[in-house]
């Protein structure tokens, strides 16, 4: 039996934009895990309300059900030690958790500051007036000020990728020579602007460039053939 995926989606049920999910998404690919996607919406907090909230990724695995795509993936790795590992150790699990952080706090608010008007041209209009009052209430002002200076600040966000970058110097992927739940982490933040936004936000010479592009192109291109642009 597929596992069940609540998925956000836009306007469009083909546009899955979330960063939690696509950490997911990609997370049951390396697993080899069979996926039925549901698409969902802000305004469809009914349809998850059994996990005590409000927020997407949330799973069905059989009777299990599993929300946060932290729990999720840790969930997935405990489940189903005989498919290939998510972490590669206890090691591994406790550097992905560090990396989660620092996307997290860092890169998701560089993408946020270059695309998050973008997000919301693209919703259904009955999540519109949730996502703009719930956003501008966590940025203290509106969305289109916050993306008005986005040429300048997405030089300051590509700044901020320097670890990012001196590592995939050094290695194809944060988990070396293979992907793991760290690659998939950070993927998801670029995959959030890619499918929502035409805004480049890497420049084509750049490391992590070629990196996207290879994590773009994994599981016969799961993340490639997603609605998005080419940028």
């Amino acid at each position: 039996m597929a596992i069940k995926l609540y998925d956000l989606a836009g306007a469009n049920p083909e546009l899955r934009f979330s960063p939690f999910c696509w950490r997911i998404r990609m997370a049951l690919a390396h697993k080899g895990l069979a996926v039925e996607t549901t698409p969902w919406r802000f305004t469809d907090k009914p349809a998850i309300a059994a996990t005590g909230q409000g927020l997407v990724p949330v799973i069905e695995d059989g009777a299990t059900v599993v929300h946060d795509s932290w729990a999720i993936a840790t969930y997935l790795e405990d489940t189903y030690p005989d498919r290939p590992s998510l972490f590669g150790g206890p090691g591994g699990r406790a550097m992905a958790r560090f990396i989660g952080a620092w996307a997290d706090s860092t890169v998701h608010l560089g993408v946020a500051r270059c695309v998050v008007k973008d997000i919301w041209e693209v919703l259904d209009p009955k999540d519109q007036p949730y996502f703009r009052e719930s956003r501008e209430k966590r940025f203290g002002m509106s969305l289109e000020a916050f993306v008005a200076n986005r040429e300048a600040t997405v030089k300051d966000f590509r700044a901020s990728l320097g670890p990012l970058r001196f590592t995939l110097g050094k290695q194809p992927y944060l988990g070396g020579e293979a992907p793991n739940y760290a690659d998939y982490i950070v993927f998801g933040a670029f995959m959030w602007a890619r499918n929502v936004s035409d805004f480049p936000l890497l420049e084509a010479d750049d490391p992590v460039h070629a990196w996207r592009g290879r994590l773009l192109a994994a599981f016969d291109g799961l993340a490639g053939r997603s609605l998005g642009y080419e940028v």
